[in-house]
């Protein structure tokens, strides 16, 4: 793959088995692209911020289908079909969601537009934010991004149970 095909830089780790799904893997916590939602990879610029864990495949479906569930709510026929002929999920309107592994079923998460706060919600293990949220499975992570609109979410995993089971 040539710098014109791959336009993003470090942003991503373009050998990534994930990222040939399509699901970004960040090399960083705060990327400069706008990704719809994205993995911040073990291998990473920011070690301390890092996934110390891989996703599963279970979990690797439940990042695409977080993202599938964006591209069918917010995004109409010809801006869908125009995102997929580019090597990643990425929209200028779009504010990426990072989400980090930092064991077996315990996730955080990060909203590019927060300026204050935890860097992850909840942090790492020991962290301040522990009291109040966590460990999260992924699923949970993903709820608590969706919790202005929470009925659309639970109608797309319920229309999904493969990915989702109850």
């Amino acid at each position: 793959m040539t710098t014109a095909d791959w336009p993003f830089g470090t942003d991503a780790d373009r050998d990534d088995p994930l990222t040939k799904l399509r699901i970004l893997v960040v090399t960083s916590f705060n990327p400069d692209w706008k990704y719809i939602a994205a993995y911040i990879g073990v291998n990473t610029r920011c070690y301390s911020w890092g996934s110390k864990e891989r996703p599963t495949d279970a979990e690797a479906a439940m990042l695409d289908s977080y993202i599938d569930e964006y591209i069918h709510y917010f995004l109409g026929d010809h801006e869908r079909q125009r995102m997929l002929k580019r090597p990643l999920y990425v929209e200028r309107r779009v504010i990426t969601r990072v989400f980090n592994k930092y064991a077996p079923a315990d996730w955080g998460y990060r909203i590019l537009t927060w300026q204050y706060g935890p860097r992850f919600l909840p942090g790492p293990p020991g962290s301040e934010s522990r009291q109040t949220a966590g460990p999260l499975s992924l699923e949970q992570a993903m709820d608590r991004n969706h919790d202005i609109h929470p009925k659309r979410w639970l109608d797309w995993k319920a229309a999904h149970p493969e990915v989702f089971p109850t």
